[in-house]
C-alpha cells in the first residue's frame, strides 16, 4: 500500500509519518518544498521516500511525482495553515490553498489515476456561529473569518465539485484545532510553551506576550487527529464532509494558566498588540457525532497530558 503525503515535514505530517512507519506493508512518499526545513522528520528520511523538487503551485512537478509513486491514498496537508499569516499574506495563501490543490487534481485526473484522498479542511471554514448552533455540525453555515478560513472553504468546495464532476475519491474533513509535539511556534498552545521554556533557561524575561485570552477552542492531541484522519481515509464515504474534534473547548486563558501551572518560575503576563487579529471566531466547539459513527474514533490522550509533551518537547528543543 502507497502512501503520499503532501506537506510531510510539517507538523501533522511527521506525525503521520510516525503513525505509517509503526505498520506493516505501508509505503510512504512525502513531498516538501525544496529547501524547505525538514527538521520534524530527519529521524524518518531514512525510512521513507521524500521528494523535494516538488511544489503544488507546480502542476508540472505535481504531476512527475504523482507518476512516480502512483499512490493509493493521498493526505493532502500542504498549505499555508497559519491564520495571520494569512491577513498580511491573502494572495499567497489563496494560491498556495486553493491553486495548490487544483494542481494536485488536476495531475491526478491527467495521469488517470484515482486514489483515496484527504483534503484536510479547517474549523475555521464555519468562522461566525451564533451560540443557538454550537456544538458546530457539518451543516452549520459556514461565515468565514479571514482569508484562511476562505482558502479552506475553497479546498473544501473543490474537493466536492472533483468528486461530483469526475468521480474522485475525495474525502473532505474539518479538522478542529490540534496541538502537541512539535506544533509550530506560531500557534497559541506551542507559543506560550515555548516561551515559558525559554524563561525556563533563561532565554527569556520572565514575562509572556498574549495576544486575546478569551477565544475558545475545541483541542484535539495531534497523535489522536493522525487516528481520526486514517479512519476516515478507511472508512468514510467519498464527497461527503466530516467535522474531526474532541467535543470540548478550553479558554486561551485556560490554557496558558494550565501550561504555567506546569513551571516553578513566576512569570508575568502582557498583552502584545501585535498579536491581535483583525477579526477573530470566539468559539469552535465541534460535533462529530457523523465521524463517530462511521469510524468508532475518540480521542484518548487527555489535553493536559498533550500540553505536557508539547512543553517538554521546547524544553529538548531549546
Amino acid at each position: 500500500m502507497k502512501v503520499l503525503i503532501t506537506g510531510i515535514a510539517g507538523f501533522v505530517g511527521s506525525h503521520f509519518t510516525e503513525f505509517f512507519l509503526k505498520r506493516k506493508n505501508i509505503q510512504v512518499y512525502g513531498i516538501e518544498r525544496w529547501k524547505a526545513s525538514t527538521e520534524n522528520i530527519e529521524h524518518l528520511k531514512d525510512k521513507i521516500d521524500l521528494y523535494d523538487e516538488c511544489d503544488i503551485n507546480d502542476i508540472v512537478s505535481m504531476r512527475d511525482i504523482l507518476k512516480k509513486t502512483t499512490p493509493d491514498y493521498i493526505i493532502h496537508l500542504a498549505a499555508q495553515s497559519f491564520v495571520p499569516t494569512s491577513w498580511t499574506a491573502p494572495a499567497e495563501t489563496i494560491k498556495t490553498n486553493i491553486i495548490g490543490e487544483v494542481n494536485l487534481f488536476e495531475a491526478l485526473r491527467s495521469l488517470k489515476l484515482n486514489p483515496r484522498i484527504i483534503v484536510a479542511g479547517s474549523s475555521e471554514e464555519y468562522g461566525f456561529v451564533k451560540k443557538e448552533e454550537l456544538p458546530i455540525r457539518e451543516t452549520n453555515p459556514l461565515r468565514p473569518l479571514s482569508p484562511y478560513a476562505v482558502s479552506k472553504i475553497g479546498q473544501d468546495f473543490l474537493g466536492y465539485q472533483y468528486y461530483k464532476s469526475y468521480g474522485m475519491n475525495i474525502i473532505r474533513t474539518r479538522a478542529f484545532n490540534h496541538t502537541g509535539p512539535r506544533r509550530g511556534e506560531s500557534f497559541v498552545t506551542s507559543n506560550f510553551a515555548k516561551q515559558i521554556a525559554m524563561i525556563e533557561k533563561g532565554k527569556q524575561k520572565p514575562v509572556i506576550l498574549v495576544g486575546s485570552l478569551s477565544a475558545k477552542r475545541d483541542f484535539t492531541d495531534v497523535r489522536d487527529m493522525v487516528k481520526a484522519y486514517w479512519a476516515i481515509m478507511q472508512k468514510g464515504v467519498p464527497g461527503e464532509v466530516y467535522n474531526i474534534c474532541s467535543g470540548r473547548t478550553y479558554a486561551v486563558q485556560e490554557v496558558l494558566d494550565m501550561l504555567l501551572s506546569f513551571t516553578k518560575k513566576r512569570v508575568t503576563v502582557k498583552k502584545d498588540p501585535a498579536r491581535m487579529r483583525p477579526s477573530d471566531v470566539p468559539v469552535l466547539l465541534g460535533d462529530c457525532t457523523k465521524m463517530k459513527k462511521i469510524t468508532g474514533w475518540e480521542p484518548e490522550i487527555p489535553f493536559k497530558k498533550t500540553l505536557e509533551d508539547l512543553l517538554d518537547y521546547w524544553r529538548r528543543k531549546l
